[in-house]
């Protein structure tokens, strides 16, 4: 029998297709979602991937035949359906496996509003009643409820999606922008003519084809490789900014007028201001912010200064989107370029945070490099992904390396993290792949580089 623990993340299913999943499963996965919930109508929504409509379609018919009517948005962006979501306030699912391979495909779930659906508010549940419809021969037998079918329809909400957006940050009276945008052959090929029109951005458009075998590179800009062609691009063209979104688009990176990556920390610091500025004109005394703890030491710094409270939580959007509902944070950032907005029911949109930037970068004479300089104050290594068979073995060979230095915190609110005057660096288990991911920071690259090499030669030994 197939354990559904190893599809089952934290904080959303995704397992590769039809070796870990397929439509039966999805299937179940959609009775099961109505049954936890309660809901009696949802939306859902799916991306470019080719397993993604059959799989979305039969999530769909196990909620109707549960009882549910289905509100069905076909293709979207994951923020596009967290928008749905929050707009019709109903629960939702997404399929999407994000950056993945095309090989990969997975569900993204939430309560009405966009409420995370993550492993304590849910999922686990979810995937608990799943497993026990599962035989030993594998086959999946949903029981039959006494309940009138829900009804299918479709519904577009991509305008709707794009309006809303354009009335949170006002554009209209920026100076024009030569934008080149990298949709990565993802749902940013599909969101970004929308919410871009009519503004005065000249787009210079690459790999906007929807295609989920992902001809060009992978939909994963945290990767530098898949960066290459938009920094190129940015030259050549003579782009004021670059932005590059992932498969579901619901990240966004930032490339400035030098080709030159902008740290999503610097991202999250520089929205940060101007989300702080606009609360406490509102009249909020202290507004918050939330970072993971992978977010420079920047952010908390920058929010200080400007006189907000800076929240440190764990990587993952259901841990952000929780402790945004518990603190009433305005603004919330991860280092992945995942940003979260109060004024979006909490959820994740790289879109609105692309928004802000072109906002901030239009309404000055100055260029990105020099607008973002003040939030980039450390050196850092980046994301470094190593396979490691027995994460939990490694992470504590580093842990013994480290933990008895003089002068070092050791915290373990997600994976090991260790500090010492002036760095850091945190390793951290993948909720999706077999991977441990390192994250290193210092104030020179000198320090940066010697605790990337000392931390690696361990994990990698």
């Amino acid at each position: 029998m197939r354990d559904l623990k190893q599809l089952v993340k934290a904080y959303d299913v995704r397992g590769v297709v039809p070796d870990q999943w397929d439509e039966n499963l999805s299937r179940a996965f959609g009775a099961a979602f109505v049954q936890v919930t309660g809901a009696t109508a949802i939306v859902v929504g799916h991306d470019m991937r080719p397993s993604s409509p059959s799989l979305s379609r039969a999530f769909a018919e196990g909620a109707a035949a549960r009882g549910a009517d289905v509100t069905e948005i076909g293709l979207c962006s994951t923020d596009q359906l967290y928008y749905a979501s929050g707009k019709l306030d109903l629960p939702g699912a997404m399929f999407t496996a994000s950056h993945n391979p095309a090989q990969y495909n997975g569900i993204k779930m939430c309560r009405a509003g966009a409420a995370p659906v993550g492993e304590d508010t849910g999922l686990a549940d979810i995937r608990d009643l799943v497993q026990s419809w599962i035989a030993e021969d594998d086959t999946v037998s949903i029981p039959a409820v006494d309940a009138k079918p829900g009804v299918l329809t479709r519904q577009d909400t991509l305008q709707g999606y794009a309006d809303h957006l354009r009335g949170l940050v006002d554009l209209t009276g920026i100076r024009p922008l030569k934008v080149a945008v990298d949709a990565g052959n993802g749902m940013g090929g599909h969101t970004v003519p929308t919410v871009f029109a009519g503004l005065p951005l000249e787009v210079v458009p690459m790999y906007f084809e929807l295609d989920g075998t992902f001809p060009n590179h992978e939909a994963n800009p945290l990767d530098p490789k898949n960066l290459v062609d938009l920094q190129a691009k940015v030259k050549e063209v003579g782009a004021d900014i670059g932005l590059a979104f992932d498969g579901d688009a619901d990240r966004c990176f930032v490339i400035d007028e030098r080709g030159e990556p902008v740290s999503p920390s610097a991202i999250t610091a520089l929205v940060a201001v101007r989300e702080l500025a606009r609360a406490k004109a509102a009249g909020e005394e202290r507004p918050t912010i939330i970072h993971n703890l992978i977010t420079s030491w920047t952010v908390p710094e920058v929010v200080a200064e400007h006189g907000g409270q800076a929240v440190r939580t764990r990587v993952g959007h259901s841990f952000i989107k929780q402790r945004m509902a518990e603190t009433d944070a305005v603004f919330g950032g991860e280092h992945s370029a995942h940003y979260y907005f109060r004024d979006f029911w909490r959820a994740d949109t790289g879109m609105l945070a692309a928004l802000h930037v072109l906002a901030a970068l239009g309404g000055q004479p100055g260029t990105l490099s020099a607008l973002t300089e003040e939030y980039d104050r450390y050196a850092a290594s980046g994301e470094i992904n190593s396979e490691v068979a027995d994460q939990a073995a490694k992470t504590a060979e580093v842990k013994a390396a480290y933990a008895s230095l003089e002068g070092v915190s050791v915290d373990e609110l997600d994976g090991l993290t260790i500090a010492g005057a002036d760095w850091w660096f945190n390793l951290r288990a993948s909720n999706t792949e077999p991977l441990l991911r390192l994250n290193v920071e210092a104030k020179d690259r000198a320090k940066v580089a010697e605790l990337r090499d000392a931390v690696l030669a361990i994990v990698r030994a």
